[in-house]
């Protein structure tokens, strides 16, 4: 029969003085992977145990614990129970804060419940009551709880402790917080001033020197936290990879080359790649360019290449990810972590126990076709990895031989990011609401093909147009030219700013130029939201007067290009220079 809980409450006020006497706390014995076995385990505890609730933790795990208590109860009852061998040892107190949903009790909702001050126990009467008729009755002893060991005792007793455990405690503090310095098992002045640091925090006379139960509650916390990733040693033969992986949040899931997918469980949000693909030089630089478009691979973060190995690392609000790749003869092996943002201590510890881990398998290796059509194909995808795409994609031209380009304000406006051909990085320099402009200029030098060269003149009424976009959002990978005629020379409220055009222009197309017959811009399209909600016919547009973007930018900085042409161009010959000048300009969220 388990052991039932009686007894006198014994108040230690040298452990868990840490915590504020205010506040409400939790006693947690255990913690479980799944809802079930945590389900299974709170229903034996509740069975022997008063107040037994069940949360979920932010990893994932599920927790059983007692609660809630003031702190004084709380330590006394950790104590009692530890000595009955009611719960585990390492059982220890947390804040509410710790825990979200509730699971057990059905319907319950302890973390809004009023603090228990003094925890309900078993009377001698109902401990009796329980006891089998046939079975003696244990007399109940008093716990007693052993003075702290002075600090000549604790020097004594971490002598008798092996490199390995001086290296946890290391370890355990580094984790913490407590300590930057190298893990060597040596206990020199940053040590013993990290060691005191964590006395101090848990309200601890601060020596220096751990005790034998301080080192106890340290690594008892530290061992808590690892257990809940469940690092274990995992064997792929399939990609011919060995390594450790936290197998509390990640699970096979399934092979598409070159990559073994390990995705999350128990709500995580971690996913495993183990990269495994034959392959050359050429190959292993043509997967680092490859990973670099993904989404799991953020922009921001340190990338280095080698002729045989590559990591890459990227970081957002999301997310941050770790690749590693080697190329060992014609075997290129890695894998690559993604990890919730916000969790980074946990994420270093699995990080570098697969790295450490890491080992190939010689002559294993996922066949180039592997897990081809076990899913719907799309363009946005490579391997069943979402490809980074950016929120928006407009039109722009360039208007100097430097690459600086002319577009649209709205293309630009709240972007983390905007690049030329999603390749080239941008600043927006200039931008002017009312005319709808904005200038761009590129974070490094560009040379391209051909730029615009305005029109001083008016135009023609009723003549010929064409205006060159990305009419698709860059879905064609080259622009697409539109032909059209000028209606006016201005805006339907008489905006001398503006021209009205008869053509069928695409939302991508807004931004680019408009061309007269020679070849020369006589205007830049402008979105067709301009007229402050009203519906038009689809034909018309709009677009910026080239005298406007003249003045525009020689206030921004830039030079404009006039035009002298005068010659009529063939529409072959207007399509390949409008190729030559036109730009995607493209809006990303970072």
């Amino acid at each position: 029969m388990k052991q039932l809980v009686t007894g006198i409450f014994i108040l230690v006020s040298s452990l868990w003085a840490g915590i504020a006497s205010a506040q409400a706390v939790f006693l947690q014995v255990e913690a479980q992977p799944n809802l079930a076995a945590a389900q299974d385990r709170a229903q034996q505890y509740a069975a022997n145990l008063p107040d037994v609730n069940g949360f979920r933790l932010g990893s994932g795990w599920y927790a059983i614990a007692l609660g809630p208590y003031d702190t004084e109860g709380a330590i006394a009852l950790i104590n009692t129970l530890k000595a009955q061998r009611a719960i585990p040892r390492d059982a220890f107190l947390v804040d509410r804060t710790a825990y979200s949903q509730q699971f057990f009790p059905d319907g319950a909702n302890a973390l809004a419940a009023p603090v228990v001050t003094q925890p309900e126990t078993q009377t001698d009467t109902q401990t009796a009551a329980l006891v089998q008729p046939t079975a003696p009755v244990v007399p109940v002893v008093e716990p007693t709880v052993e003075p702290e060991e002075t600090r000549r005792e604790a020097l004594r007793s971490e002598g008798q402790l092996t490199r390995q455990e001086k290296f946890n405690l290391q370890i355990a503090m580094q984790w913490f917080g407590f300590y930057d310095g190298r893990i060597d098992a040596s206990f020199g002045p940053g040590t013993r001033n990290s060691m005191a640091n964590w006395q101090t925090s848990k309200g601890h006379e601060p020596t220096g020197v751990l005790t034998t139960r301080q080192r106890a509650e340290l690594t008892g916390e530290y061992e808590s936290i690892l257990a809940s990733l469940d690092l274990r040693p995992l064997r792929d033969d399939t990609a011919g990879i060995e390594l450790e992986m936290p197998q509390a949040m990640v699970a096979f899931d399934r092979y598409e080359s070159p990559f073994a997918h390990y995705n999350a469980i128990n709500d995580s949000g971690v996913t495993v790649l183990l990269i495994s693909q034959t392959g050359d030089e050429n190959t292993l630089l043509g997967l680092y360019d490859i990973m670099q478009t993904l989404e799991i691979v953020p922009i921001e973060g340190e990338r280095t290449r080698k002729n045989n190995r590559f990591t890459l690392t990227g970081e957002n609000a999301r997310i941050t990810s770790y690749t590693h790749a080697v190329l060992d003869g014609n075997e290129i092996k890695g894998f690559t972590l993604i990890w919730p943002a916000g969790d980074d201590q946990r994420r270093a510890v699995v990080q570098k126990a697969m790295l450490d881990s890491f080992a190939t398998i010689k002559g294993a290796v996922l066949p180039d076709a592997y897990g081809e059509g076990t899913l719907d194909q799309s363009i946005d995808l490579i391997s069943g990895l979402q490809i980074r795409r950016p929120q928006s994609s407009h039109s722009g031209f360039y208007i100097d031989s430097r690459g600086s380009v002319l577009t649209t304000a709205s293309a630009v406006a709240n972007c983390g990011r905007v690049t030329l051909d999603e390749i080239y990085d941008v600043t927006v320099v200039a931008s002017d609401a009312n005319l709808g402009l904005a200038l761009l200029r590129p974070a490094e030098s560009l040379a391209p093909l051909d730029y615009a060269r305005f029109q001083a003149g008016i135009p023609r009424l009723q003549s010929e147009i064409a205006v060159s976009g990305y009419s698709f959002e860059g879905a064609l990978g080259a622009p697409s030219v539109t032909f059209g005629t000028l209606e006016d020379v201005k805006g339907l409220q008489g905006q001398e700013t503006m021209k009205r055009l008869a053509l069928a222009a695409s939302p991508g197309d807004a931004g680019g130029p408009v061309f007269d017959t020679s070849g020369s811009v006589l205007g830049m399209l402008l979105p067709n939201d301009v007229t402050s909600g009203k519906r038009l016919p689809a034909d018309v547009n709009f677009a910026t007067d080239s005298l406007a973007i003249a003045e525009f930018l020689s206030n921004s900085g830039a030079v404009p290009a006039a035009s002298d042409r005068t010659v009529t161009m063939s529409p072959e010959d207007l399509t390949r220079q409008a190729a030559n000048l036109t730009v995607l300009v493209s809006c990303w969220a970072d």
